[in-house]
């Protein structure tokens, strides 16, 4: 026997599996995933990606449908948009939900370029991360960030490899932008374009096609199930502000979220803090509610200054038995 033997463990002796959310965003988005929005030119992959950060950052629903799992920083590069169209972009989808945008926590690197096939671009966008901390990060598009030939298989392994470093680092997401071919595979990721290195190293994935007058999206994941396709269209006001993608075929057969899409944050705030139960610390609620610090203070100090909620010395309570008026609940 020659050379150093393999470690080797007992399958009882492995570490235990992992008890945190299996989404980031159900249905469309696995916690800690790498992967691909793709599709055709002017198909809207750009807005599915920002509407997907908006969610993460904001805790609210992805295409005011699918509830977020881990709320958290976001870190966007969107290489063919000044910032000011980023800023004009994400302004319209916060506007759409109602979300003010100097609370929403997507953090956008403003340099001209990044390559990922230049070290000194990997280490800045490495040190970036580890500054912002972000829960995911979107990079749009793919072939704006290197000089190397898509269709090689050495050149795709090096910078899939690094991004899958950068993942595994951070604990974070990673949503690629990225075209597919004008293909008729019936597999959204053997069309991607490029070498199939890019669909092996995906372990979440969302696909738009054109469908007639609207966009088909599908959606597949490495570790669950793909679910049925719905279909989106590019929506917005006849000023044409508030920009947003909209479902189409809700309650057809559309993807399904594992869970309702959550109550309004006031709503739930208060079924916790009930007439004459304890008082709850603000680490308590948010460990209960799961929800992004800065927005859970919002909430409270709206619901105080209304005369709802009172917080003393042991924490929030009920200051009365009324309830809010609905109609008033705008946060």
């Amino acid at each position: 026997m020659s050379g150093e033997p393999l470690p080797v463990s007992r399958v009882a002796e492995l570490e235990e599996p992992d008890e945190r959310p299996r989404w980031l965003v159900e249905s469309l988005w696995s916690r800690a995933a790498v992967g691909f929005v793709a599709g055709q030119p002017k198909l809207g992959k750009t807005w599915l990606a920002l509407d997907l950060a908006l969610s993460v950052a904001t805790a609210t629903p992805c295409l005011d449908t699918f509830p977020v799992a881990e709320p958290g920083n976001v870190l966007v590069y969107l290489a063919e948009d000044h910032p000011r169209v980023v800023r004009q972009r994400l302004a319209g989808l916060c506007q759409h939900r109602g979300i003010a945008l100097e609370h929403v926590a997507v953090h956008v690197i403003t340099a001209d370029t990044v390559r990922l096939d230049l070290e000194r671009d990997r280490e800045r966008l490495t040190d970036t991360v580890q500054l912002i901390q972000p829960r995911l990060l979107v990079l749009d598009p793919l072939v704006r960030l290197h000089r190397k030939d898509e269709n090689h298989a050495g050149d795709v392994a090096e910078l899939l490899a690094f991004l899958r470093q950068l993942q595994r680092a951070h604990d974070l997401a990673i949503v690629v932008v990225h075209h597919m071919r004008k293909s008729t595979a019936a597999h959204g990721g053997q069309a991607l374009r490029g070498s199939g290195d890019f669909h092996a190293w995906t372990d979440s994935a969302l696909y738009l096609r054109p469908a007639r007058e609207a966009i088909a999206l599908s959606a597949e994941h490495r570790g669950a199930p793909a679910p049925p396709s719905l279909q989106l269209q590019l929506c917005s006001r006849p000023d044409g502000s508030q920009t947003h993608l909209e479902i189409l075929n809700t309650g057809q057969s559309s993807i399904v979220p594992t869970s309702s899409p959550p109550a309004p944050l006031p709503d739930r705030l208060l079924d916790i803090l009930r007439p004459n139960s304890p008082p709850l610390t603000r680490s308590q609620l948010r460990e209960k509610l799961r929800v992004n610090n800065q927005r859970l203070g919002e909430v409270l100090a709206d619901l105080q200054h209304r005369g709802v909620l009172r917080r003393s010395q042991r924490g929030w309570s009920r200051a009365c038995e009324r309830e809010l008026d609905p109609t008033a609940l705008s946060t």
